[in-house]
């Protein structure tokens, strides 16, 4: 497509004239299926003409001295390259801008821990999110990265929901540290965060043979209540009703 950067005829000029061609924004992020404005600006006095390449699909054009903006719309690749091209005094220039679609992840939900046999089971929920293929979930347990997935071998065009699942072996030190979960898109330059709510750990459970041990202790300490209960009974029977019972 191309479009006359002024409506008046180009008089000639000097093949020396210097000229810049920008193309603005450079660097511009949409949702997918959105639409977008680029300008395309010279600072040749006289341009003969403009036109911009792109793969996009162009509707609208507005025009005034020394620029022209399209507007591209249902954006839907992941990244897009946009030239823009003016001729001034025979030379032609060009200037690009790369348009990104994403979508940031609607929720990022870390469910409660599953502690079962001394493992904890982490399991995180990113929704709704565009490109699959540049997403990364990371783990966090307080500072410390635990586990992360980049999800580049996934090519779908569509939003997706992701579900991350980690299994780890449970410490005693690791109750005191929150868990949470990140989401992160990085596309060309541009990077989207995302992060989920903190979790705590739950207390450990018990291993079959500290439950033994502590199912033994009790039974002992049951055992030994009810015989000091026993003797204290039988003590009270020899003093007869009027005496006076007393533990000591």
């Amino acid at each position: 497509m191309s479009q006359s950067l002024s409506p008046s005829s180009p008089a000639p000029l000097r093949a020396s004239v210097p000229f810049l061609v920008r193309l603005n924004p450079e660097l511009v992020a949409v949702a997918p299926g959105h639409s977008v404005w680029l300008n395309c600006s010279t600072s040749c006095p006289l341009p003969a003409n403009s036109s911009l390449f792109t793969q996009l699909r162009h509707r609208h054009t507005v025009t005034g001295p020394g620029w022209v903006s399209y507007e591209l719309v249902n954006v839907t690749a992941w990244s897009s390259i946009v030239r823009c091209f003016v001729t001034c005094a025979g030379e032609t220039r060009q200037a690009t801008a790369r348009i990104s679609a994403y979508k940031r992840p609607r929720s990022v939900t870390l469910e409660p821990p599953v502690l079962a046999g001394g493992r904890y089971t982490l399991r995180c929920h990113v929704t709704h999110v565009f490109p699959v293929g540049f997403l990364v979930v990371t783990l966090r347990h307080g500072s410390r990265i635990i586990y992360f997935e980049s999800l580049e071998r996934f090519k779908d065009l569509d939003p997706a929901n992701v579900t991350l699942t980690y299994t780890f072996r449970a410490r005693t030190s690791d109750l005191r540290q929150p868990v949470t979960c990140h989401a992160r898109l990085t596309l060309d330059g541009l990077v989207v965060r995302s992060s989920s709510a903190p979790v705590i750990l739950t207390a450990l459970d018990w291993s079959p043979e500290s439950k033994v041990l502590a199912s033994a202790s009790t039974v002992a300490l049951v055992g030994i209540l009810l015989a000091v209960g026993a003797a204290f009974l039988r003590r009270c029977l020899r003093m007869g009703p009027a005496g006076v019972c007393s533990a000591g």
